[in-house]
């Protein structure tokens, strides 16, 4: 029998709960990471553009220290989390908060001028 990876994943929470679950995330973060965001929205989608469910979050827009380029009435940044890839990771709820809460960590710190590798050093990759 052949799985389909790209199947809906086993824990089921629909995009309202999920949403749910991110808010209280972000309420749990020190306010010194949250205070700081300027013009950020956070944004939670199904999946990826591409449909795979291997990408948990995405910073789109332009990291603190390269602001020099942000001009005044520019759109919003946004903090994407993507649903499906986090419940198909996880296989429970305290599992779920977990990564939620390294993903809006992951995603801010992209914000701060933070790459992937100082993140995968500090463990938050």
């Amino acid at each position: 029998m052949h799985e389909d990876v790209d199947a809906l994943p086993p824990l089921d929470l629909d995009a309202t709960a999920f949403e749910a679950l991110v808010v209280a995330e972000l309420d749990h973060l020190p306010d010194d990471m949250v205070e700081g965001l300027d013009n950020v929205v956070f944004v939670v989608e199904d999946r990826p553009e591409d449909g795979s469910l291997d990408l948990l979050g995405l910073y789109d827009g332009w990291a603190l220290t390269e602001r020099e380029r942000y001009g005044s009435g520019e759109l919003p940044d946004r903090i994407i989390l993507y649903r499906e890839p986090h419940l198909a990771a996880c296989t429970d709820e305290d599992e779920l908060r977990d990564e939620i809460h390294t993903t809006l960590v992951h995603e801010i710190a992209h914000f701060y001028g933070i790459d992937d590798a100082r993140l995968h050093e500090l463990g938050w990759a």
